[in-house]
C-alpha cells in the first residue's frame, strides 16, 4: 500500500483508499469499514504522501515519520494511546522526532498521527508491505 493512494478527508473519521479517480471526484473506500463512497474533488481531502510534519529545520514527510514510529515500536501499534495527555503525546513525538516544531505541531496533530499509524498498521500498510518509498502496487 502506498501513501499516494491514501486520503484523509476533512470531517470524516479514519482514512480512505483511492479506488478510482474521475473528472468530478473520487470513489474511495474507508479503511475502517471498507465501505465505498463518492466524494467531490475539492480542498477537503489530502493524500498522505503530500503531508509533512514541521521540524525546526524544515518539514519531514509523513512516510518518514511513520517509518520512525514503526522502528521504535518494532512493527507493533504505538505504545501510547492517541488519547493520552498532551504532555505524554509531546514526549512520545520527541522520542520519534526530537526536532519537531512544538509551536506548529499541536497535540491534535500528534493524536491524528498515532491514529493514522495504528490504522495503517492494522490493514497491513507497514513492515514488508509497500510504503510510499517502495514501488507502486
Amino acid at each position: 500500500m502506498t501513501l499516494d493512494k491514501i486520503l484523509a478527508i476533512t470531517n470524516k473519521p479514519g482514512l480512505f483508499k483511492l479506488v478510482n479517480p474521475s473528472r468530478s471526484g473520487y470513489i474511495v473506500e474507508s479503511l475502517l469499514d471498507n465501505k465505498r463512497t463518492f466524494i467531490k474533488i475539492d480542498k477537503t481531502q489530502s493524500l498522505l504522501s503530500d503531508i509533512s510534519m514541521y521540524t525546526l529545520e524544515g518539514e519531514v514527510p509523513l512516510s518518514d515519520v511513520f517509518d520512525k514510529i514503526f522502528n521504535k515500536e518494532n512493527g507493533n501499534e504505538t505504545s501510547i494511546s492517541p488519547n493520552a495527555s498532551k504532555d505524554d503525546l509531546e514526549e512520545y513525538l520527541f522520542s520519534i522526532l526530537p526536532n519537531y516544531d512544538e509551536d506548529r505541531v499541536y497535540p491534535s496533530d500528534i493524536k491524528k498521527l498515532l491514529r493514522w499509524y495504528n490504522l495503517l498498521l492494522s490493514v497491513g500498510g507497514f513492515g514488508g508491505q509497500k510504503t510510499s518509498k517502495d514501488e507502486e502496487e
